[in-house]
């Protein structure tokens, strides 16, 4: 299965889920770890994050046509891996299940606080997938006469659309509470990590001093931090 399909599947399964849970119906065993937690999706907050997601998936699937072709690109198998981890966390983070209960108290502020930072993100990951342009790829590549871009949020970030993503995933977790989602934030931050090590280390072989140099000026997710 290719990144763009399991991308697609992901949103058709919050598509179907959103439907049966607004219809009152659900194919769930009758697990209470695996039951539908509606004390979340009765909130608008979390309708209002579940068409956020829609939103990113959508733009990215559109934007992608105007990448440029790459002339060297990173193996099946380990952009396998990250589609894999990235997929599992995201349903991780957005399942509105009770799972292994929650971390925090669900409260229309905490929730609501979720849902502005999810926005952030997304408006960030595609401000940045904007500013990088024909240069942006899924897979880790090096494209046809590819340019270092330092400019916008490049700037003082080496990854911005991590960073949004990320940011998305932390809201999601403030928005339902559950430890589920937690794991989910850990699980993405720890194979965007992966990604960024390999991508890293393709970059520097890529473009030699002017990548180390524009690594002691900027930070890789969070600017002054990390």
């Amino acid at each position: 299965m290719q990144p763009k399909d399991l991308r697609r599947l992901l949103v058709l399964c919050v598509v179907i889920a959103l439907f049966l849970l607004r219809s009152g119906k659900h194919a769930l065993p009758p697990m209470p770890a695996l039951a539908i937690d509606k004390a979340i999706t009765s909130h608008w907050q979390f309708s209002a994050t579940i068409v956020l997601w829609v939103v990113y998936s959508v733009y990215w699937e559109i934007a992608k046509f105007g990448a440029s072709a790459a002339v060297a690109s990173e193996s099946s198998f380990s952009r396998g891996i990250h589609v894999f981890l990235g997929n599992i966390a995201a349903l991780m983070v957005l399942a509105p299940i009770h799972a292994i209960g929650r971390f925090l108290p669900l409260t229309a502020t905490t929730m609501t606080i979720g849902t502005v930072i999810v926005a952030i993100g997304v408006g960030f990951a595609i401000f940045a997938r904007i500013h990088l342009g024909r240069h942006w790829s899924g897979e880790i590549t090096i494209k046809k006469d590819h340019e270092l871009i330092r400019t916008g949020p490049y700037r003082s970030l080496r990854h911005p659309i991590y960073t949004g993503i990320l940011t998305m995933c932390l809201g999601t977790a403030l928005v339902t509470g559950t430890w589920l989602a937690l794991l989910g934030v850990v699980l993405a931050c720890l194979a965007y990590y992966r990604k960024i090590r390999l991508e890293e280390a393709n970059l520097a072989v890529a473009f030699g001093p002017s990548y180390d140099a524009y690594r002691q000026t900027s930070k890789a997710l969070i600017p002054g931090i990390f």
